[in-house]
């Protein structure tokens, strides 16, 4: 099986882009240190420093389950919560 690629775009609302940014950066290597995690990067958008993109890729559904029950993407999720506008893609490469 394919690994689970997930495309996480965090658009901050108006005067939460700081907020928002540090968050995320926050909650990269806690996440990179979780043993289902093989891939968990995060962008910025050039033209628009309010909208970012984490690349995401885990072993299986469990190890993204696993990560999504932690406290500090429990944090994150508090955090931004109401102060952002979230769009998750979940994928499965085909070739």
């Amino acid at each position: 099986m394919k690994d689970l690629i997930v495309v996480a775009t965090i658009t901050a609302k108006e005067g939460n882009e700081a907020l928002v940014r540090e968050a995320l950066e926050k909650i990269v290597p806690p996440s990179r240190a979780e043993a289902g995690c093989i891939r968990y990067d995060l962008h910025i958008d050039l033209g628009n420093h309010a909208s970012f993109v984490m690349l995401e890729a885990w072993r299986d559904d469990a190890a993204l389950a696993e990560h999504e029950a932690t406290p500090h993407f429990q944090e994150l999720i508090k955090t931004v919560g109401g102060k952002a506008d979230v769009q998750i893609l979940k994928l499965n490469q085909l070739l």
